[in-house]
């Protein structure tokens, strides 16, 4: 069989298996795509629990629009085409809620807001949890500080523009996290992150998530009255269901049709999974984790799981990768975590994690040596890695392809969603 996986924004790889050694191809669910956006302007003009866009708009004295980077697949340019006439009387601005992450680049600003660009460049801020001034409005039950971007707390009105996809530790993405991490302080995104070391804390888990409640809570401190648009995409990036309205609701809304792409049922877990990480979210080791959490869901005890992502710009928040190079092995590793939390630990327990039970090789265009440094066994092509993986497992292994890694949640045919 010869199979092809897509390798950064437009590369693929190429690879030889033979048809019985091929356990299956995992992707995101096949869902029917209406006209995307007539479902966008439908959910703008219904929003749940909340005015009409135009009501909210009507006495606004000034509005923030908080919109995702570009480590997500946000349809932003074509929420921005529904919404552009609304807007064409207002006063606004727009954050980009980096949380932690880098400012986006020329290039990535283009993904982020299409044709919108050039327009409104002149009005578009990247946040930056480090440098930017914040505003404390107060702290939540677990005591998170919660200290967010002073265009926040100045603005008189709010709109978010967000994606509601599975999330390895927040359960998953849009709604809340808009604010905490997407323009929190780098001290208030440590205090909230440092609860992802909970085993609770899991893709499709909200009840009992202490993350999400820890943000839900931390919420409670924000006064302002926003107008959410949350956007389910399918496996192509169309987007398949949108809501809009209440922050909270409207992320609630979303939920069942993010389980009907993402959430995948797999008959049995695999002696090996190859788990590719798609653009954006390659765009380094620290974002294409997800597909090392999400690939172990799929993985047998003692088996292989093979990364692969292109890891465009590096390692990304480099304190996980220094934990873990300074670490003898991953247990090591999750014994220094325990003596002491700096954010980005928790991304390196989720790896250390998997290292106690299995093995994890990687496919990347990072050095060879970065990823030794981090417990992954580095590999110059896919073919090479599989070829070695079926050769240490045996005769009778498998592999499963897991098509877009950092979405699909891999469950087993009869568990109930968490």
């Amino acid at each position: 069989m010869q199979i092809t996986l897509p390798y950064g924004k437009d590369g693929d790889l190429q690879v030889s298996l033979a048809d019985d050694r091929v356990a299956g191809f995992l992707e995101p669910n096949t869902v029917d795509i209406a006209d995307e956006a007539t479902t966008l302007r439908t959910a703008v003009e219904a929003p749940i629990n909340a005015p009409g866009l135009a009501d909210f708009l009507a006495d606004a004295r000034d509005v923030l629009i908080i919109v995702n980077d570009a480590t997500r697949p946000t349809p932003t340019p074509r929420v921005l085409d529904i919404i552009a006439d609304d807007l064409a009387n207002v006063s606004c601005r727009f954050i980009v809620a980096t949380g932690v992450h880098r400012a986006p680049t020329a290039e990535e600003y283009l993904q982020i807001f299409g044709d919108h660009y050039e327009r409104l460049k002149d009005r578009i801020h990247a946040h930056d949890a480090r440098t930017d001034e914040m505003v404390f409005l107060g702290t939540s039950t677990n005591g998170t500080e919660m200290h967010v971007n002073k265009l926040g707390a100045q603005a008189h009105k709010i709109i978010i523009i967000g994606s509601v996809e599975p999330h390895y530790f927040a359960g998953y993405t849009g709604g809340r996290k808009s604010f905490l991490p997407g323009i929190a302080a780098f001290k208030t995104i440590e205090m909230n992150h440092k609860l992802a070391l909970s085993q609770k804390a899991r893709a499709l888990s909200l009840d009992g998530n202490p993350v999400h409640e820890d943000m839900i809570d931390a919420l409670k401190t924000v006064d302002k009255e926003i107008f959410a648009i949350m956007t389910v995409l399918d496996k192509d990036h169309r987007v398949y269901a949108a809501t809009a309205g209440h922050i909270h609701d409207s992320f609630t809304a979303a939920i069942d049709q993010a389980n009907e792409v993402f959430a995948a049922r797999i008959p049995e877990k695999s002696d090996i999974v190859v788990s590719v990480v798609k653009f954006p979210q390659d765009i380094d080791l620290y974002q294409a984790q997800k597909g090392i959490d999400n690939g172990k869901l799929a993985l047998k005890e003692n088996g292989i799981l093979i990364l692969v992502a292109k890891c465009r710009h590096g390692l990304g928040e480099e304190s996980f990768a220094e934990l873990l190079t300074s670490a003898d092995s991953p247990a090591d590793a999750l014994a220094k975590i325990d003596d002491k939390y700096v954010l980005g630990y928790h991304k390196a327990a989720k790896m250390a994690e998997i290292g106690l039970w299995a093995q994890t090789w990687g496919v990347t265009d990072l050095a060879p040596s970065l990823l030794e440094g981090m417990f992954i066994r580095p590999f110059d092509s896919l073919q090479a890695a599989l070829d070695a993986a079926l050769e240490a497992k045996g005769a009778d292994a498998k592999v499963l392809f897991l098509m877009d890694g950092g979405l699909t949640v891999p469950l087993a045919a009869s568990a109930p969603l968490p």
